[in-house]
């Protein structure tokens, strides 16, 4: 009696979330069917080809938006499941695993093996830019900067000074490495003005997306401008000066986000106190400005002078290219300004080491969850592109005589939306648009190069491992980040494309690549 009286007391599941999942299963069961019977057809491997890897696009994209809003399953899983189901859905023999391994184990171990890599690339940088974070908001250094900027721009324009800054400084360093570095800024700039949150995030977003995307030496520009056999310097020079139009509209989008979004910072237990304490404290009690600078700048300095004598080549002793090369490794950079950073909190509020690790615990696992989603999303874009979407779109580029700048644009924006990387899709991109450079082209390649990376640069969503970096760290839901950050990409992205028209237009500088 007693166990009916239980069984009758146990709240129902929500049909919605269980319908979803049910019908999702059963989309992606009848695909993966589908990409099976089709795969065995000869008549049918045109369609494979050519049709089949958008099915799997539009398929698996949708997958991901049911299973976390509707379905409300954890970001995670959702991305990992999306990256085995677009493996499944996959053309048999398409995947780099077969036939080494059955088309369905390789799915799975490919959206590991691909899990992996990702993580290798940003694991240590996120665990160590969130140490930054938080020894800066602590020891009052961020507070220190903060307050320098008030005073030299004045609380109006701390946001336009955020951008500008973070234009020149991202330069050399990942998106995702700059956002984290900056982000403490951004919150204490919140606090102190108690508004405008949202704008100090985008302005930095809006930055460095920019620098990330057209400029040498961002690993994604560096590769393409050798793909397309682009002068290094040239390809500077334009990204820089194509950026200034993006630069100013995305500025605009992101006042225009702010006023209509009000957005809490992501706070762990007790920082909201510690800040308002920092706040208090008067001049003398905060640490210089060169050292509260010092965590933030020589990670960047160090990876400024890597690029430089990379540059100089041979030009430069070898002894001093490799110790620069080694300090201006990007993971070395930053475990250096981490040092820093700990070593300035332990002084300004004479902690013991013990204690300092105590105080990182919590940023160290609110960081193990971003790199998890990160690299899942990450993964999950990898699958598609082993699903062949790369291999669809060079086909349909060569079967449709457009204008060169506004192919490269579609094919960058196309590929970001398969496979979430901005770097990924600028080098599967230009591969198929080098073929398609002629002597006789009206402008210079280098407009093909910029359109490339704005193309790129399009929509940002749930498959980009910096979507879920600025989402879980700065505090915004999904339906937030679609709102902004996604929003700011395609402001960004179209504005980068028509000032690549326009530049194309007034200087053509014909010249074969």
């Amino acid at each position: 009696m007693r166990v009916l009286e239980q069984a009758a007391e146990r709240k129902p599941l929500a049909p919605l979330p269980v319908i979803s999942l049910g019908i999702s299963a059963g989309v992606v069961a009848l695909a993966c069917v589908a990409s099976v019977l089709l795969s065995a057809s000869p008549g049918a491997s045109w369609w494979m080809i050519h049709r089949w890897p958008f099915v799997n696009l539009a398929i698996s994209m949708g997958l991901i938006v049911v299973l976390i809003t509707v379905a409300r399953l954890h970001t995670f899983l959702a991305l990992i499941l999306a990256a085995i189901s677009a493996g499944l859905m996959s053309r048999v023999g398409s995947l780099s695993l077969e036939p080494a391994a059955s088309h369905w184990v390789a799915a799975v171990e490919l959206t590991a093996t691909e899990f992996g890599v990702l993580a290798g690339k940003i694991g240590i940088i996120i665990a160590l830019a969130s140490v930054i974070g938080v020894c800066l908001l602590e020891s009052g250094a961020a507070e220190k900067i903060i307050r320098r900027f008030l005073t030299a721009f004045g609380p109006n324009h701390a946001g336009l000074a955020l951008l500008l800054g973070t234009y020149l400084v991202s330069i050399p360093i990942f998106f995702e490495t700059i956002f984290m570095l900056l982000l403490p800024l951004a919150k204490a700039l919140r606090l102190r003005t108690g508004k405008d949150y949202v704008l100090y995030v985008m302005a930095i977003c809006c930055a460095a997306a920019i620098t990330h995307t057209v400029v040498i030496p961002q690993a994604g520009p560096s590769a393409v401008a050798g793909i397309l056999h682009i002068d290094p310097g040239l390809s500077i020079i334009f990204g820089l000066a194509s950026g200034v139009l993006p630069l100013a509209c995305g500025w605009l989008a992101a006042k225009w986000i702010n006023s209509r979004m009000a957005v809490t910072p992501a706070e762990l237990p007790g920082e909201a106190e510690e800040a308002q304490s920092t706040m208090a404290l008067p001049e003398k009690e905060l640490p210089s400005l060169l050292n509260s600078l010092l965590p933030i700048l020589l990670p960047v300095l160090l990876v400024w002078l890597a690029s430089a004598t990379h540059a100089l080549g041979a030009r430069c002793p070898e002894a001093l290219r490799n110790a620069a090369q080694f300090l201006g490794n990007r993971h070395v950079a930053l475990l250096l300004g981490a040092g820093i950073a700990m070593g300035l909190l332990m002084r300004q509020r004479g902690l013991s080491l013990g204690q300092i690790a105590e105080r990182i615990g919590r940023p160290m696992e609110t960081a193990g969850m971003v790199i998890l989603i990160a690299c899942a999303g990450g993964a999950f874009g990898a699958l598609l592109n082993e699903a062949g979407i790369g291999k669809a779109i060079e086909l349909v580029a060569k079967t449709h005589n457009l204008n060169l700048i506004l192919l490269a644009y579609g094919a960058g924006l196309i590929m970001r939306m398969a496979q979430g990387s901005v770097t990924g899709a600028m080098i599967a991109v230009a591969p198929m648009i080098y073929p398609m450079l002629s002597k006789d082209l009206p402008y210079h390649p280098v407009y093909v190069f910029l359109a490339i990376g704005y193309g790129a640069l399009f929509v940002s969503w749930m498959n980009d491992g910096g979507f879920w970096v600025i989402s879980r760290l700065g505090g915004f839901t999904e339906k937030q980040t679609l709102a902004s950050w996604t929003v700011l990409t395609a402001v960004i992205s179209v504005s980068g494309l028509l000032a690549t028209i326009i530049l194309a237009a007034l200087l053509p500088l014909r010249g074969s690549p």
